[in-house]
């Protein structure tokens, strides 16, 4: 397992996402009290062809992502009630952890390894960096989903010149435009 550009291992934990109830006073937490940034901010999120439990899903997103060492951070506040698999969350746990994000360099072949494993994926959604996001739940006593993310050379990219920003960050310009 070779790492990434931004040291997240390959095939491992890349990323830690929270729903939270306003995401620019979560942003505000994380500066204040973890030193975490700059947050890297885009308002609205439906991912493309998405389908949450089998429906073509309309949710809509805000998200933030920044890095606190080589974990990458996502944030994320549901823009309206549609179901999803951010608004299911927030109904049986509330707000707070959401998922583990992993890298995978073939989505449908780690689906059907953790399908074998007892895993049910919940949502898919094409992403910008390419391939498609898959979001997968197993038992009871899973803490939050696992994301599989595509280890794309665009997600590597994006995921480097995030980190990169992070890197002896000063507190100057700490919400930046995602793209």
């Amino acid at each position: 397992m070779s790492d990434f550009a931004f040291g997240g291992p390959r095939g491992g934990v890349i990323q830690m996402a929270y729903t939270v109830r306003d995401l620019d006073a979560a942003i505000d937490y994380w500066i204040k009290y973890l030193k975490v940034g700059p947050w890297f901010r885009l308002d609205h999120w439906t991912g493309t062809n998405a389908v949450y439990r089998g429906t073509a899903s309309q949710a809509d997103m805000a998200i933030a992502m920044a890095f606190s060492g080589h974990m990458n951070i996502e944030l994320m506040q549901p823009n309206d009630r549609h179901p999803s698999v951010y608004r299911e969350a927030i109904e049986k746990k509330g707000y707070g952890f959401h998922h583990f994000g992993r890298a995978s360099d073939d989505i449908d072949r780690d689906v059907g390894v953790l399908e074998g494993q007892g895993y049910n994926p919940v949502f898919r959604a094409g992403v910008p960096t390419g391939g498609e996001v898959v979001y997968m739940e197993g038992g009871a006593d899973d803490p939050g989903y696992l994301e599989l993310i595509p280890a794309t050379p665009a997600m590597e990219d994006a995921f480097t010149a995030f980190w990169r920003a992070s890197v002896g960050w000063d507190g100057s310009d700490p919400v930046r435009p995602f793209g």
